[in-house]
């Protein structure tokens, strides 16, 4: 371990340390919340590592993982790594803990690991053990987040600190007890991956289903913050794809040659008008369900409203607009979005109910209004 792990976490603030080390800082999305992560690099890569990479099937040394890049890497805190300094040389370099006849070459689709995200950590990976995971997925957001600007063979050092109140530490993970959190995340290899702008329409079509589809058990689970951020990475895809609500004209040619260049393959079918509308406000009516759940009422208004706006005839993006206007006292708005689902749905009991409370609290502040005026005026 480097000695600027013990710097104080203020130290980390800057865009340099003292040595020219570039330091990097974000938020991301856990399941127990939004938290802020100080990253700074602390070794240069091994040649070593970099010479097994083949030329085509694995990374280069000049690059860094891309979206869909199977990236080989480890997790490890600062407790855990300060007990193996054994394993470091007398040149400074970490050797790696893989099997000798193991070679960093065998990253495969098989060998991509496949584990629930756990409500009690931050890291969402096993620590202390090389682990493979698919840079795009939002598996661990902390750690891909890292592995994007590293080479292969390089390794950082992170500091990960809760943002606002913090989290509830009756549902921490036990080796994550002590805040702020140290560790080490290193880049074994990585397969090749792509730019957004580099991939097919088809491709980016593919990964929206895959990050919505995410979204929803992610959502069963409880984890909500993970959820959200399924749903908004399949939005952000859907950026790039614009263009196909429109079905413009040479739309119908370009799904024509993904056939031909996917033959043999099953075909990547690029979505009609209708499905990415649908698939986009289903997309944002569910994201608003998370702002909901994570007391976001004012995002959680724009995004239903979103929704309502793509398929006026989605009854749950109503409901949930209205919610969102009560939650943030919009209570006129909140009465337009029940009655609009009345509309769809003449018996909706959800929106009966809804609006019989708006009636009940009008009432109320008005009793208080009247109150008020009575006292000023005695």
């Amino acid at each position: 371990m480097d000695t600027e792990m013990d710097l104080p976490l203020e130290a980390l603030h800057s865009n340099s340390d003292h040595d020219g080390v570039d330091v990097t800082s974000w938020v991301s999305v856990c399941p127990r919340g939004l938290w802020k992560v100080q990253q700074r690099r602390t070794s240069k890569r091994s040649q070593q590592i970099v010479s097994n990479c083949g030329d085509d099937a694995l990374c280069s040394s000049s690059h860094c993982p891309r979206m869909g890049s199977l990236c080989r890497v480890r997790v490890r805190l600062k407790a855990n790594t300060d007990k193996t300094e054994s394993l470091v040389s007398e040149k400074g370099h970490e050797k790696l803990s893989v099997h000798p006849d193991q070679s960093v070459t065998e990253v495969t689709e098989a060998a991509a690991t496949n584990f629930p995200r756990c409500q009690e950590s931050v890291l969402q990976v096993p620590l202390d053990d090389w682990t493979t995971l698919r840079l795009g997925e939002g598996q661990c957001d902390i750690t891909e987040a890292c592995v994007e600007g590293m080479k292969a063979g390089e390794k950082c050092e992170i500091v990960i600190s809760p943002l606002g109140n913090g989290p509830d530490d009756s549902v921490c993970h036990p080796a994550e007890e002590n805040l702020p959190l140290w560790a080490t995340v290193e880049l074994q290899t990585f397969t090749p991956g792509k730019e957004s702008w580099e991939m097919s329409p088809g491709d980016k079509w593919e990964w929206v289903k895959s990050h919505k589809e995410r979204g929803g058990v992610r959502f069963k689970s409880g984890d909500v913050w993970g959820a959200a951020d399924s749903y908004s990475r399949a939005l952000k895809l859907l950026i790039t794809l614009h263009g196909q609500d429109g079905r413009k004209q040479g739309h119908k040619q370009e799904v024509e040659e993904q056939r031909d260049n996917n033959s043999g393959d099953k075909t990547l079918q690029l979505p009609s008008a209708n499905e990415f509308r649908t698939t986009k406000a289903e997309l944002h009516s569910n994201l608003s369900l998370c702002q909901l759940k994570l007391d976001q009422p004012e995002r959680a208004k724009a995004s239903a409203a979103k929704a309502t706006q793509l398929e006026p005839g989605g009854t749950k993006a109503w409901y949930r607009l209205g919610q969102a206007c009560q939650m943030v006292n919009e209570l006129e708005e909140a009465k337009q979005a029940f009655r609009k689902l009345l509309e769809l749905q003449p018996d909706s009991p959800a929106a009966l109910k809804a609006l019989k409370n708006i009636a009940n609290r009008e009432k109320e502040t008005n009793a208080q209004l009247g109150l008020r005026l009575s006292k000023m005026f005695s």
